[in-house]
């Protein structure tokens, strides 16, 4: 069963390769920047080349400024980490600092943000605790977290980081550092979503669910 596995796999890359050679050269460059894409595959990648050939010479214009305008002038938020195009972002100069989220990536503030409920500062770790992935916690941004609770009058801190290992890990090491200043700590609740049904829940799920139960 392997080996078949481990032919069809060499087929697969040996087709994806003379596919991409019957390119003429533009075609095959641009073929292979989109391909660099997380989730893009060699079939993705051609239909957005052929896209941007068949656009007009001012849209592909346009569309390529914006992608190096994009790259030039989005940078980290020096306060909270998370993408801005000015030195602090719009949520960390406008609200309260004495809730402060904390997530694993910028995508998740977004996310956060679309609740319309949290109305407090974030703080983007850009990673979670992986020991075999060799990230240890020098390796995220729990040092600028501290120094940012040292500085402010911090009251809580929320961890949102994923309902998996890593983030679970990382969750539990932070409270336990911060914990012994005296700063309330919370977990973000996971359990069943809204619309769903018991029967197709995992067990961690169900677990959770239990764990993180109100009274009504």
């Amino acid at each position: 069963m392997k080996c078949t596995t481990k032919r069809w796999v060499r087929s697969a890359a040996r087709a994806e390769c003379s596919e991409m050679a019957v390119f003429i050269e533009p075609i095959g460059k641009l073929v292979n920047q989109f391909a660099k894409l997380p989730g893009v595959g060699t079939k993705t990648a051609l239909r957005y080349a052929y896209k941007i050939i068949n656009m007009t010479e001012a849209e592909a214009e346009e569309f390529a400024a914006a992608v190096v305008n994009a790259k030039k002038s989005v940078h980290y938020c020096k306060i909270c980490g998370n993408f801005t195009d000015k030195d602090v972002c719009d949520i960390c100069s406008s609200r309260d600092h004495a809730v402060i989220c904390v997530v694993k990536e910028p995508k998740d503030v977004m996310a956060m943000e679309k609740a319309h409920e949290f109305k407090g500062v974030y703080h983007v770790l850009h990673g979670t605790i992986s020991p075999m992935e060799g990230v240890t916690p020098n390796d995220i941004r729990i040092k600028e977290l501290l120094q940012r609770i040292s500085e402010g009058n911090v009251k809580e801190v929320i961890m949102a980081t994923n309902p998996d290992v890593e983030g679970e890990a990382t969750a539990m090491y932070i409270s336990s550092l911060i914990k012994p200043l005296g700063i309330k700590v919370t977990r973000l609740a996971h359990g069943i979503p809204i619309g769903g049904e018991l029967e197709y829940a995992d067990e961690v799920t169900i677990s959770r669910a239990l764990l993180d139960r109100k009274e009504l």
